[in-house]
Parts: structure tokens; sequence; C-alpha cells
């Protein structure tokens, strides 16, 4: 799930409160603070920006753009990619080298904290309260034309088992499709799945992405 990640730490040393909500990134004491990402070039941006799009729609007196644009407004950040703004803006990633403590990731990001840095507890946070992620779906697919059906299945048939199910956590910081297989106690604890997160379909997603981006690119880097 694509969601808002905050650091801690800043939050508790300034004696602001974290963000609950996306809405909250528009208020006048979180300006600057926000780093997100393209859409047009970045996965994560673009599940962010399907979010808003789920949120508030494309007509009627507030729209998707008229948040963007309010978050223009509030210096939100854009990068090219996840990693540029994790690692180089965000403040918990950069090693304090970054200037921004609130970022868009993936509510899976506190675990990935605590395993690759040896760490008890995160020193971050997701935005898992209802309506404020977007669920990204990964999938695997065998193509039509494949002359090795019977062997694409039986690997489809693998990945989609327990045991390969259970090793994807910790690699891909992905939860497991299949139902059965055991997240593991790292994500139990640090990897808590959000509340009613935005669902858009496939279908709809495909038929309008591109003049979604579009749009958003007019309003965040053309006006």
């Amino acid at each position: 799930y694509v969601t808002l990640n905050y650091d801690i730490a800043w939050f508790q040393e300034k004696g602001l409160a974290p963000p609950t909500d996306i809405e909250d990134l528009l208020k006048p004491e979180y300006k600057g603070l926000t780093v997100v990402q393209n859409p047009a070039s970045s996965s994560p941006g673009l599940a962010f920006m399907l979010l808003t799009v789920w949120r508030f729609g494309e007509m009627g007196e507030y729209t998707y753009l008229d948040f963007w644009r309010d978050l223009k407004k509030n210096d939100v950040l854009v990068t090219d990619g996840w990693s540029d703004a994790y690692f180089g803006y965000f403040t918990v990633g950069s090693g304090g080298e970054g200037d921004r403590p609130i970022v868009v990731s993936y509510s899976t990001s506190p675990a990935a904290e605590v395993f690759f840095n040896d760490l008890p507890e995160p020193p971050t946070a997701s935005v898992n309260t209802p309506g404020n992620s977007f669920e990204q779906v990964e999938f695997i697919g065998i193509l039509a034309k494949s002359e090795k059906q019977e062997a694409a299945r039986k690997l489809v048939d693998f990945m989609l088992s327990p045991t390969f199910q259970e090793d994807i956590p910790t690699h891909m910081w992905v939860y497991p499709a299949n139902r059965k297989a055991d997240v593991g106690e790292l994500f139990r604890q640090w990897a808590e799945v959000p509340q009613a997160p935005a669902q858009i379909s496939p279908d709809e997603i495909a038929a309008k992405r591109e003049q979604w981006i579009e749009a958003w690119t007019d309003v965040m880097l053309r006006e």
C-alpha cells in the first residue's frame, strides 16, 4: 500500500502533531514538509495521485486537481522517483541531510527501517487511517502466445504457493497475495495494513491514467 510516512522524532521535537490524513498536508503548519513523486515517472507517485483522484474526484466543487494546487501552494516538493524522495529529501532516509519529514512511501517502510538498520523499533510511521492509502497490486501473467504454457503455469503456481509468498515480505516489501501465507513477526508488528484503502479498477486506470497524469503535469509543472 502506498501511503504517507513521517519522521516520528522530528514531529516530537517540533511539538507538532504528525499527519493523520492527506488533507493535513494543506495546513499552514505543514508548509514545506512534504516530498512526493512524479506520477509520470514513479509507481508510488502514480498511486498517490490515484488516491487523490479517488478521494476528491474529477468533478465538483473541489477536485483532485484543486487538492494538488493547494499542495503546490504549500510548498510540496516533487521528485522523479521514490529513491530520490526517500533517500535524498526525507529526513530519516537521508540520514538527516534532507529537510522533509513527510514522504510518500509504503505502509511497509517502517518494517524495512527496522530490518535493514537492525533497530528495535522504526523511526518512521505510516498513515494507515481510512481513505488515506492506495492498494498497489503487483501481477504475474502468462503470455498468450508462449510456447511454454505448462512450465509457465507451474511457475505461477509456485509463486502463489505459501512457500514463495512467505519469502516475499522481506524481499519485495509487499504483503502476500496468498492469504494462507504467514507474513512473519516483523510485518505483524511494524507493517500494519491500512484501513479502507482507495481502490480504482485496473480498467479505469488504463483508460484514464494518461489524461490524469497530463492534467496533473499541467497543474504541478506548467502552471
